[in-house]
């Protein structure tokens, strides 16, 4: 029996909501498999506790998590805090106390839900995009000088190192050589940002010479958001920016039906630290309460943490009960369904149960 320790920390908002309902397709995929075990410990971190104790986390948050073998984490954020005590209280101190530089969002129409493209419909959108996760538009550098005069001054800097981009674009590479198609697309703003971003141009370039079986292009942000609407078939594997990445990926998930079906992966490569595992969509705490969050975006996340953790076969089992519910109708309202979360849940374990694989 193969064991893994699990950190939960289901948060804010639709947060506790959906990670119960991840931990229960867990539970049911393990009793269906019988060959592993998650430990989950839980964590009350979040804005509760910042109302509390005045932080989002204990001092030691991070230290308390560095023996687990990864984290499930829920959403950060309340309406009644500014977003950026709860972002840098509590998710950004693990990303980047743990260097998970690698953040994975895979993007695909699952079977029954129905694109706001025209045309386009399962196998004709399968993405996944890499977001560089530790530095660029959100290392936190910079500062606010003559607060509340008219010479206020607010800069916000944003910082690319050769280590920081070389790592994250020879694991976009490496994703990239791994997919059937081998085709990477490299995002970036170096007209307008001519010197981090005509670096993050020039080390794309050298990296991909240790790849010459990938095939890969360039595009600007913007024009990038157009290629994704219009021409969803073109894209592959994607590589951007802290920044650039996270703007794209809500797009991605957007197209792809709804938010709430967008996971993501926040990943060291090394495996120096643990990884942590979130479902993209945040707090959503306009629909915190009312049984309606739509639980496959964390599903498809706790496959990427099975996969992570080296449980390939079960990471398959469960987005196969994934795609069988959702193409049988059992759907959130976010994706036109009237479905609970419960309801989808339930449904997802009992093909979880169902399954011959």
């Amino acid at each position: 029996m193969r064991e893994y320790e699990i950190a939960a920390i289901p948060a804010d908002g639709i947060g506790p909501e959906v990670i119960a309902a991840g931990l229960q397709a867990l539970e049911a995929l393990q009793q269906r498999c019988g060959d592993f075990k998650l430990r989950v410990q839980h964590f009350d971190w979040g804005s509760d506790y910042y109302k509390a104790h005045g932080r989002m986390m204990p001092e030691d948050g991070v230290a308390q998590l560095k023996r687990f073998d990864a984290i499930f984490f829920g959403a950060v954020g309340a309406p009644d805090l500014p977003d950026d005590i709860t972002l840098w209280g509590l998710r950004l101190p693990i990303c980047q106390g743990f260097d998970q530089y690698a953040n994975v969002r895979p993007t695909r129409i699952l079977p029954g839900i129905v694109s706001p493209l025209a045309g386009v419909g399962p196998g004709d959108l399968d993405w996944v995009i890499v977001r560089e996760n530790s530095e660029g538009e959100y290392s936190g550098h910079g500062g606010r000088a003559h607060r509340g005069l008219p010479e206020e001054v607010g800069t916000e800097v944003a910082i690319f190192t050769r280590v920081g981009v070389t790592r994250i674009m020879r694991y976009a590479f490496r994703l990239a050589q791994s997919r059937p198609r081998k085709l990477l697309t490299v995002v970036t703003k170096s007209n307008a940002q001519r010197h981090g971003m005509v670096m993050w141009d020039e080390i794309a370039a050298e990296v991909a010479q240790e790849f010459p079986d990938v095939a890969w292009d360039k595009m600007l942000v913007d024009a990038m958001t157009v290629r994704m609407t219009l021409k969803p078939r073109s894209l592959d594997t994607i590589v951007a920016t802290n920044l650039h990445a996270d703007i794209l990926s809500d797009l991605a998930g957007a197209l792809a039906g709804s938010l709430g079906v967008a996971p993501t992966a926040n990943i060291d490569p090394e495996r120096r630290y643990p990884s942590m595992f979130e479902p993209i969509h945040g707090s959503a705490f306009d629909i915190a309460g009312k049984g309606i969050a739509n639980p496959v975006a964390t599903f498809w996340t706790a496959a990427q943490m099975l996969e992570h953790l080296g449980e390939s076969a079960a990471a398959l089992r469960l987005m196969s009960a994934v795609e069988t519910v959702t193409s049988e109708g059992v759907l959130t309202p976010d994706v036109g369904g009237t479905a609970t979360t419960q309801e989808v849940t339930d449904a997802v374990c009992r093909a979880i149960r169902g399954s011959n694989m």
